[in-house]
């Protein structure tokens, strides 16, 4: 299974009275834009998706809505679990695929740092969290097989608006 973990765009600021609750910041107008970019890049590299899983916070349900608007996803494709906020694990994450989405080639995570290098430092079994430069917009592959894992890439935010640009 390919795992694709993609981190929120750029939101509101942290600490914002305008939001006092946390979980209702939402992406900000450049952020928006970001995301379509992003979310072309991510269709000029070829990637495909079974299923959109997000975070419940609104900055990542944004998030998850550009990348199925840009490639034109149903619906259904996408979710909300709250296995992509802290404490979840990975392990939860992936029984929750399994039971829901068993013939899931492709699947995206949309969600928040530093969980998400958490869940990626977990399935490449290290013993503590890695050091993963994980900027709002970046998206990381990971291969699932069996019990291992193998990490493919980790591309920013520019590298993909600069995919989607080079196809245009």
């Amino acid at each position: 299974m390919e795992i694709y973990f993609l981190r929120h765009g750029l939101a509101g600021q942290h600490g914002d009275p305008k939001y006092k609750d946390d979980s209702l910041r939402p992406l900000t107008a450049e952020g928006r834009k970001k995301m379509r970019l992003v979310a072309q890049g991510m269709q000029a590299l070829g990637l495909t998706f079974d299923v959109v899983l997000s975070s419940p916070y609104l900055r990542a349900r944004q998030t998850a809505e550009a990348v199925t608007q840009v490639y034109k996803l149903k619906n259904k494709t996408m979710r909300l679990t709250n296995n992509l906020l802290p404490p979840a694990s990975i392990k939860k994450l992936l029984q929750e695929i399994l039971a829901h989405f068993p013939k899931s080639k492709n699947v995206l995570l949309v969600g928040h740092e530093p969980h998400l290098s958490g869940m990626v430092s977990s399935l490449l079994n290290s013993g503590k969290p890695l050091n993963i430069d994980f900027k709002k917009g970046g998206l990381c592959s990971v291969t699932v097989q069996d019990e291992s894992a193998t990490l493919n890439w980790l591309l920013t935010p520019t590298q993909l608006g600069l995919m989607a640009k080079e196809k245009q």
